[in-house]
């Protein structure tokens, strides 16, 4: 009795176009493309600009007739809404690939070696790119966004599980404030703090009265980030919870919460995206020194936003240079913060 050999199955995706499938779509493609060419060409309509609306015309127009000549009606509408879409999606992601393509292009020319190991202490901001470093604004901005994680996610979670979870009195009026503090300007935050601590207070301008102003920015964005990804978490586990005789809080300590972790960590993300780069606020706060400072709650503290406004003031093109240098470090650090929570996030779900 011989063993057949077992026949490996693997599945099928019917939804995925064949490359014969996609072969008139590539062609119709090309030829919108040549289209719009051929009308540039022969007609005053010049530029970038007209060669991408008579593409996106000629593009639409012909998926959608080669759509309804072989599948109805129905399919050439959905290929219309479809390209709609796309082009909503590209014309969303240009600004931002090109702000991107911008920074890394000139920032990059104002890297070197002792970047990350000298300050603007002893150096000025008309000096060679060579001399000086931005170390300080680097410490600057990590006590910045550390302590203001630590004051707003707190802060931050537990209201938006009071407002969703609990509900209790006075629910209404805490929506209204974070709503309200949502639109707050920057300025407004920096001023507050510095009238009400750094003028009445034994607190002066430092890393934490800078922090404490990036806070008020912070709460509400955590708290109605955080408020939307508890809503999504299914009743039926809080439920499920109760009827197995769980208190309130211990069903959403410890079912309601770490369903909803990786949905918190984004809220923290976007709440230190949204402090990052905030200028406003440091300059009635901070003091903006250009010595290292490893004290954050005594004297003046410097900050990559801070550091990247004086090079622009400035307006030498040395300063220019170490401002968009201090731009691309900053877009780097909130990268590799992102990356850092999400991998953090991700083991300890794969743990439990």
């Amino acid at each position: 009795m011989t063993l057949e050999t077992p026949v490996v199955v693997e599945p099928q995706r019917p939804w995925k176009a064949t490359p014969r499938e996609l072969a008139p779509t590539g062609y119709l493609l090309l030829a919108s493309a040549f289209a719009s060419w051929a009308v540039v060409a022969a007609t005053p309509m010049k530029g970038k600009l007209a060669y991408a609306f008579l593409f996106f015309v000629f593009g639409t127009a012909s998926l959608s007739i080669n759509k309804g000549r072989k599948l109805g009606r129905s399919a050439a509408v959905d290929s219309i809404a479809g390209s709609v879409a796309m082009t909503g999606a590209f014309l969303v992601f240009l600004p931002v690939a090109s702000i991107l393509f911008t920074t890394i292009q000139k920032g990059v020319k104002g890297l070197h070696w002792t970047l990350f190991s000298q300050t603007m202490f002893t150096a000025s901001y008309s000096d060679p790119i060579s001399k000086g470093g931005l170390l300080h604004a680097l410490v600057g901005t990590l006590y910045l966004i550390l302590i203001s994680v630590i004051v707003s996610v707190p802060m931050g979670i537990l209201t938006a599980l009071y407002l969703t979870e609990i509900k209790g009195p006075g629910s209404n009026f805490i929506q209204f404030i974070v709503q309200a503090m949502s639109g707050v300007p920057s300025v407004v935050a920096g001023l507050f703090i510095f009238a009400s601590i750094i003028v009445t207070t034994p607190v002066k301008a430092s890393a934490i009265a800078g922090a404490f102003a990036l806070s008020i920015l912070m709460i509400p964005t955590v708290t109605r980030t955080a408020q939307e990804v508890l809503l999504l978490v299914p009743m039926d586990l809080r439920e499920a919870g109760q009827a197995l005789g769980a208190t309130q809080w211990k069903t959403v300590a410890t079912i309601v919460v770490p369903a909803a972790r990786n949905g918190l960590i984004t809220a923290t993300i976007l709440g230190v995206a949204r402090i990052a780069g905030e200028t406003a606020p440091l300059l009635f706060t901070i003091g903006g020194s250009d010595k290292l400072n490893w004290n954050p709650f005594k004297d003046y503290q410097g900050a990559l936003p801070f550091y990247v406004w004086k090079g622009l003031l400035l307006g030498t093109p040395e300063s220019i240079q170490r401002a968009w240098t201090g731009i691309l470090v900053l877009l780097i650090l909130v990268l590799v913060l992102f990356i850092l929570a999400r991998t953090l996030g991700g083991r300890k779900m794969k743990s439990k």
